[in-house]
């Protein structure tokens, strides 16, 4: 059996890429959670989230780019 992608063209780069804002800009502001579970950071620009960052207990980190159409 074929993989669902054979015969599918791949882009040479990425079509999606994050802004980058000036380092200024950017808020950090975590949200209440006890101490023992997880920890979630919001870093916000103006009214608009550009990331969640997720600390687990374990002390693993998952960072999640939170990207806008353009449209938007």
């Amino acid at each position: 059996m074929k993989h669902y992608l054979h015969g599918r063209s791949q882009l040479s780069e990425t079509a999606l890429k994050p802004p980058s804002p000036p380092a200024g800009a950017l808020r950090i502001a975590p949200l209440e959670t006890d101490s023992v579970g997880p920890n979630v950071e919001v870093v916000k620009q103006g009214d608009r989230v550009t990331r969640l960052i997720v600390t687990c207990a374990c002390g693993e980190r998952v960072e999640i780019e939170c990207l806008y159409s353009a449209a938007g």
